[in-house]
């Protein structure tokens, strides 16, 4: 099994219900990890042809957020994690999304969801 962390992914969206959260966009910050299979023989050769190309995966990841409008953080972590659970060759994800400076007093307010894919 191998691990992928992405981590401090900085994309601006619409999220939120507030009037001006409506019409503007902000900063979200997005951390992710994804486990996967990786065989010894992959691993042995060194070879690209069977990897999961974890630069793939972020373009979708920022795709999604960027043309996306979420009223609520939950909703648009859940929706990451549902993306990233597309793949099958992923078995474990967890994501971490970030709204810089959501509260007064605070550098930021977060949600984080996992998911395991059952056998």
């Amino acid at each position: 099994m191998a691990k992928i962390k992405v981590k401090n992914l900085l994309l601006r969206t619409f999220i939120g219900f507030n009037p001006e959260e409506l019409v503007n966009q902000q900063d979200v910050l997005i951390n992710f990890e994804i486990d996967f299979d990786t065989s010894e023989e992959f691993l042995e050769s060194d070879d690209s042809e069977n990897i999961l190309d974890y630069k793939e995966v972020t373009k979708k990841v920022i795709s999604f957020v960027q043309q996306g409008r979420h009223k609520l953080l939950e909703v648009l972590t859940h929706n990451i994690l549902n993306l990233l659970m597309e793949d099958n060759r992923i078995k474990y994800a967890k994501v971490e999304v970030d709204k810089p400076h959501a509260l007064r007093f605070t550098k930021s307010v977060s949600v984080v969801m996992e998911k395991t894919r059952s056998t």
